[in-house]
C-alpha cells in the first residue's frame, strides 16, 4: 500500500508573484503568510495559494488561443457576479468582452462571469446555488 498524498498547495507561475498574491488575498479576504520577488503565498486557514516567480511570463489570451491555449484559471463562487466583477476590478482585474457564460440562450445553465486577473489569467466568477 503506498502512503497518503496530500495537495499541499498550488502554485501560478507569475512575473509578479507579490502582485497577483495580494490581489487573490484582498479578493478572496486571504491573508498574505509570504511574499518576497521570487514566491509568496496567502491562506484562509486550510487551503494555501502559491505565486511563483517564470521570468518572461505572460499568461494566456482569452479567450482561447489555439496557438497559446490556457493553461490554468480559478473558479470562485460568488453571490452576485456583477458585484464580485466590481470588486475585482477595483482590485486591478479587467473585464473581457467575451463572456461565454452570461449567454441568455443557455437555458438550465447557471450564469458565470469572466475576469482576467492583473496578468490576464481567466477567473470564472460561478453564482452560487
Amino acid at each position: 500500500m503506498t502512503a497518503p498524498i496530500a495537495l499541499s498547495c498550488v502554485t501560478l507561475d507569475t512575473a509578479d508573484p507579490p502582485r497577483l498574491a495580494e490581489f487573490y488575498s484582498e479578493l478572496m479576504g486571504w491573508k498574505v503568510m509570504h511574499s518576497q520577488p521570487e514566491y509568496a503565498l496567502i491562506t484562509d486557514g486550510r487551503s494555501v495559494l502559491c505565486f511563483g516567480f517564470a521570468e518572461g511570463h505572460v499568461a494566456a489570451p482569452w479567450p482561447d488561443d489555439p496557438s497559446n491555449p490556457k493553461r490554468v484559471h480559478f473558479d470562485l463562487n460568488v453571490d452576485d457576479i456583477d458585484q464580485a466583477s466590481a470588486r475585482a476590478t477595483e482590485l486591478g482585474a479587467t473585464v473581457p468582452d467575451f463572456q461565454p457564460g452570461l449567454n441568455p440562450d443557455w437555458e438550465g445553465q447557471q450564469p458565470w462571469g469572466i475576469v482576467l486577473d492583473p496578468e490576464g489569467h481567466p477567473i470564472c466568477l460561478n453564482l452560487r446555488e
